[in-house]
C-alpha cells in the first residue's frame, strides 16, 4: 500500500540499504553534509536504522512505502569475493536487488535516482591496460558473476527508475574489515608484528579511499548520470608489494612476507586499473587521495 508523503520536505531523504557497513557510514555523513536526511536500512537494527532483510520481498515493499525515498543509494551486499556460501551471494546481490527495485518501483512518490553498487571485478581478467566502461565484462569468479548478473536484471527496470550503476574498483580506509588486504596490512605494522602470511603479492589493484568514493556516490545523485554505467577509480594500479613498501616506510621498519597457498586464490584476476574519465566527467574535478596518504590515516587511526 502506497504511503501518502508531505507535499514539501525540509531536506530531502536520501535511502542507504546497506548503511551500517564499512561504505555505508561514510556515505551516510557525505550525504548528511550535503543536505540529504539519511534513513538506513540494514541486516541487523541498531543506531537508528531498520532491520529488513533483502531477500524478504514483502519486508522490503513494507519499509519502502513507509520511507518513500528521494534518493536511494543501494550498498547492501555480499561483498567479501572469498565468502563461502555462494548461494547467499546470488541470493543477496541479485534477488535481494530486484526485490528493492520492484518495491521503489511500486510507489507513487518516485525517487529522482537510484545508484546501485555493482564492482569492477565483473571485468575479470581483462588484458586491457585500463579499463574502460565499454570494455567487455568477463567475471572470474561468484561474486563478480553475481553484480553483473544484478546489473542485467537492473536494466529490466530503467524504463520504471531513474538508475545509475557504479562499478567501484578496490578501496579501503579506517573501519574495513581485516579480512581484506589493505586492512591486514595495516593492522600487522599496527601491531608491531615481524611477519605476515599473503597469497598473490604480486596481483595488482586500483585502490582509492572510502572518502572519495562515498564523495563520488552524492556527486552522482546531482549529476545527469541515469541510466550511465560508471567506474570509479584512481587510474593507476598498485602490487601488494608495493603496498607493503609503503606501509615499511611509514612504521619505520621492514616484515617478512611469506606466499600462504591456502591463501592463493583460483581464478585471481591478475590486474585491475581504470579509467575515471567518464566520472570526471558527469561529476567534475576529482580529487584522488593518494593511496599514501590513505594508508597513513589507516596506520595512524585511533582504535
Amino acid at each position: 500500500m502506497n504511503v501518502a508523503i508531505p507535499s514539501e520536505r525540509a531536506r530531502p531523504v536520501a535511502l542507504v540499504t546497506g548503511v551500517q557497513g564499512f561504505t555505508g557510514v561514510y556515505l551516510a555523513q557525505e550525504l548528511r553534509e550535503g543536505g540529504y536526511d539519511v534513513v538506513g536500512l540494514t541486516h541487523e537494527s541498531g543506531d537508528g536504522a531498520t532491520a529488513v532483510d533483502l531477500c524478504d520481498r514483502q519486508a522490503m515493499m513494507d519499509a519502502i512505502a513507509r520511507i518513500q525515498p528521494d534518493v536511494v543509494i543501494h550498498l547492501a551486499a555480499i561483498a567479501f569475493v572469498a565468502h563461502g556460501d555462494v548461494d547467499a551471494i546470488y541470493r543477496t546481490n541479485i534477488m535481494g536487488t530486484r526485490n528493492l527495485l520492484e518495491a521503489l518501483a511500486a510507489q507513487a512518490h518516485r525517487p529522482r535516482a537510484v545508484l546501485l553498487a555493482s564492482s569492477a571485478n565483473v571485468y575479470g581478467n581483462s588484458t586491457v591496460e585500463l579499463l574502460t566502461e565499454a570494455v567487455p565484462p568477463a567475471p572470474a569468479n561468484d561474486y563478480a558473476v553475481s553484480k553483473l548478473a544484478m546489473e542485467h536484471m537492473a536494466g529490466l527496470w530503467k524504463e520504471k527508475l531513474p538508475i545509475i550503476v557504479v562499478r567501484p574498483f578496490n578501496y579501503t580506509g579506517v573501519g574495513q574489515s581485516e579480512k581484506f588486504l589493505l586492512p591486514k596490512i595495516v593492522n600487522h605494522f599496527r601491531r608491531r608484528a615481524t611477519v605476515i602470511e599473503l597469497g598473490n603479492i604480486d596481483v595488482a589493484r586500483d585502490f582509492q579511499d572510502v572518502r572519495f568514493v562515498a564523495n563520488a556516490y552524492r556527486r552522482l545523485l546531482d549529476a545527469d548520470a541515469i541510466g550511465q554505467t560508471v567506474n570509479l577509480c584512481s587510474g593507476r594500479a598498485y602490487t601488494l608489494t608495493e603496498v607493503v613498501s609503503m606501509v615499511e616506510a611509514l612504521a619505520g621498519y621492514k616484515i617478512e612476507i611469506k606466499v600462504n597457498p591456502a591463501f592463493v586464490r583460483a581464478n585471481e584476476v591478475a590486474k585491475l586499473t581504470g579509467s575515471n574519465r567518464k566520472l570526471g566527467e558527469l561529476i567534475g574535478p576529482l580529487d584522488i587521495i593518494p593511496l599514501r596518504d590513505t594508508l597513513q590515516w589507516m596506520y595512524e587511526a585511533r582504535d
